[in-house]
């Protein structure tokens, strides 16, 4: 069993096809008998990743920091671990974690995803990043990435590293593909 940590939104958006999209992975990690680690709210896509997951029978633990609790609303049928601060939420989901998910979300989410684009390029881990995405809701992060490549500012080897996929099914294979070849 692969432990996938899904980076996502704790707020649900305005488009409801990242609810869906949440809820569809958290069941087919589950039905493909993988583990997820995520950052423990109960609201928003993280709940619905979260309930999806456990809902289908699947190993859900969720990672939060202790002043987020309440606000987060952790849902009590999940296992989860409280942690003092984000810092240690972070680093916690980092090593529990064989690859990384990341769905749409906000601020947090995206810096969630580059640090470990961050940690990646400086050859700390060599776990798979995948960017979930059926509405080009990540397609500005992907043009900036471009772009710093095209300034050489990181090279173009460490694009191929990055995946963006636009289904839940294909998401899985590639990470299940990676980490057979790790």
């Amino acid at each position: 069993m692969s432990s996938i940590c899904v980076f996502c939104g704790s707020s649900k958006g305005q488009n409801s096809t990242h609810m869906k999209l949440a809820h569809d992975l958290g069941a087919l990690l589950a039905e493909r008998g993988h583990k997820l680690i995520y950052g423990g709210g109960g609201l928003g896509l993280m709940g619905a990743v979260a309930s999806a997951s456990y809902n289908a029978g699947g190993s859900v633990l969720g990672i939060m920091p202790d002043f987020l609790s309440d606000i987060e609303r952790t849902s009590y049928e999940i296992n989860h671990v409280i942690v003092k601060d984000m810092h240690a939420r972070k680093m916690m989901m980092y090593d529990k974690s064989d690859a990384f998910i990341v769905l749409p979300g906000g601020i947090g989410t995206l810096e969630e995803a580059v640090e470990v684009l961050s940690w990646s390029r400086l050859n700390l881990h060599n776990k798979p990043i995948i960017f979930l995405d059926n509405t080009n809701y990540w397609a500005s992060i992907l043009k900036l990435l471009n772009s710093m490549s095209e300034e050489g500012f990181i090279p173009s080897s460490f694009l191929k590293k990055i995946i963006f996929n636009p289904t839940p099914a294909g998401t899985l294979q590639e990470i299940e593909r990676t980490l057979e070849n790790i």
